[in-house]
């Protein structure tokens, strides 16, 4: 195992929700009168009834350093359609470029970039974006993107992608359903399998292009990313030559999982109101990102869901993590797992449960000290560029074997 620091690991801080999917689900028990008791019986023992009780709230949408109060009220307006999402990001596209991050200031020239959205088997328009070597540059290999929870795969992915097309990789990237530009209600996840099915079909479709065609294929997960990646190869064992997992989400460590009566009440409650919102939620950005000055940054990608969790959100997570841990034995493709060391979203200690368990031969674990979850957007800029060359070096490295 190739690792960066030495494997020293804290013992968990966080509850599931903090850790893998934002924050607990808060329920206080309350008692109801006791049961009546039939004449001319035994008098029944008084017994208690546990109930729940969820608050839910809309969150309001903090305002954004920088930007002017009429840029403020169009990214603070609702972003539950896909089409308000559309309208709010072309108004932040310049915005956006003029931020003072690595990712838009050193962007390679010449890349070749296309967006485009195509209904899908389901008939939910899903928006992909695509960033080619340059002219004249041979292509080595595609790479394919899965964002996280809290993210899109424009934004900060834009420049990673930039980097990676100049290294001479075809890199393709798409918004899930209900998350960034794609059809759907934000944030919503009303069933994980079939949001995996939505990125293999896709991907498919990307693989199958005459330009790509027997070159190596690789995928790349993020955070929440990572589950879906790991779902995808599950699905498909053999449908990548490659997995590059980056804080992956694939396992809910034991002593930070709910007691299963409060699994069992979400999961219910998710059934009657599955859209609704869990309260309270963290800030992911305190937790995601160690440089202050990009931390801010953060909430320019407007349209990136900063809500509470939907309830089936929540559940269709749980269950999709103990699904994947449960296989982990079954990941088998070559592996590279990057992992910051005091990530308090995603535990290091799981990615290296996944590294420890992957039936993989060929598998890497690095680790970065001091690193929390964004290892490629919140990180000082040359722990953020380590991290680029270790990906860009493994992809040139299994091309050559290939």
């Amino acid at each position: 195992m190739e690792l960066s620091m030495s494997s020293r690991f804290r013992s968990s801080e966080l509850h599931l929700f903090c850790r893998a999917l934002g924050t607990p689900l808060k329920v206080r028990p309350y008692h109801h009168l006791p049961i009546i008791l039939r004449p001319k019986l035994k008098p029944t023992p008084i017994v208690s009834v546990p109930k729940t009780r969820v608050l839910i709230t809309a969150k309001k949408r903090s305002s954004i350093e920088g930007v002017s109060e009429e840029m403020n009220a169009i990214a603070s307006q609702s972003l539950d359609s896909a089409s308000a999402r559309r309208r709010v990001r072309s108004a932040f596209l310049d915005v956006q470029q003029q931020l003072d991050h690595c990712w838009f200031k050193i962007a390679p020239t010449g890349i070749r970039t296309e967006e485009w959205y195509e209904k899908n088997s389901r008939g939910l328009e899903i928006f992909s974006k695509c960033w080619l070597p340059k002219p004249g540059i041979r292509t080595k290999g595609s790479l394919c993107f899965c964002h996280g929870y809290g993210d899109t795969c424009t934004f900060f992915f834009e420049g990673i992608a930039k980097q990676i097309a100049a290294s001479g990789y075809a890199v393709y990237a798409l918004d899930y359903p209900g998350f960034g530009l794609s059809d759907g209600l934000h944030g919503y996840i009303s069933s994980f399998d079939e949001l995996v099915d939505d990125v293999i079909e896709h991907y498919t479709k990307i693989k199958g292009r005459p330009e790509l065609r027997g070159l190596p294929h690789f995928i790349l997960g993020q955070s929440m990313g990572g589950a879906v990646t790991l779902k995808a190869h599950l699905k498909e064992p053999s449908g990548w030559d490659g997995v590059i997992l980056v804080a992956p989400m694939c396992k809910i460590a034991e002593d930070v999982t709910p007691p299963a009566a409060v699994l069992k009440v979400l999961t219910l409650l998710s059934k009657a109101m599955p859209k609704a919102k869990l309260f309270p939620q963290k800030d992911l950005a305190e937790l995601a990102f160690r440089d202050l000055r990009k931390r801010k940054m953060a909430a320019y990608n407007v349209i990136s869901y900063n809500d509470q969790m939907r309830l089936r959100t929540a559940v269709e997570l749980l269950e999709a993590t103990s699904d994947i841990e449960m296989q982990l034995e079954k990941v088998s493709s070559p592996l590279l797992i990057l992992h910051g060391a005091a990530d308090k979203v995603t535990d290091p200690l799981v990615s290296q449960f996944l590294y420890e368990k992957a039936s993989s031969k060929d598998k890497t674990l690095k680790l970065y000290e001091e690193g929390y979850h964004c290892i490629l957007e919140g990180e000082p800029d040359d722990r953020i560029f380590t991290v680029l060359r270790d990906i860009i070096a493994w992809l040139d490295s299994h091309c050559s074997l290939n």
